[in-house]
């Protein structure tokens, strides 16, 4: 009786994990680029980056790199709550 809130709360965890991963790390790749931007001889391969990022995220996003980043965000979310379900039916905690 005790496998269902595990397996919800570990859902819940592996979800939440999942759905920040990506936004992190395209904030943080176009972070970087937007600061690299910043000097003199690195300002085109900064502003060449923030634009195929940009570019990247419009083509998930319908022309909105906002909803492009959200896309690819719940896309992780699911996998990872689907990975987790698979890992949980095959090795269940408590046993």
């Amino acid at each position: 009786m005790n496998i269902l809130p595990n397996l919800l709360r570990s859902l819940l965890v592996t979800s939440i994990f999942s759905f920040v991963t990506p936004i992190v790390l395209i904030g943080a790749s176009w972070t970087s680029f937007a600061l690299i931007s910043h000097f003199p001889s690195l300002r085109t391969i900064g502003q060449s980056g923030v634009a195929q990022i940009w570019h990247f995220l419009a083509t998930f996003g319908d022309g909105h790199p906002s909803q492009g980043c959200l896309v690819i965000a719940v896309t992780f979310s699911l996998v990872g709550a689907m990975f987790d379900t698979y890992v949980f039916c095959q090795n269940p905690r408590g046993h």
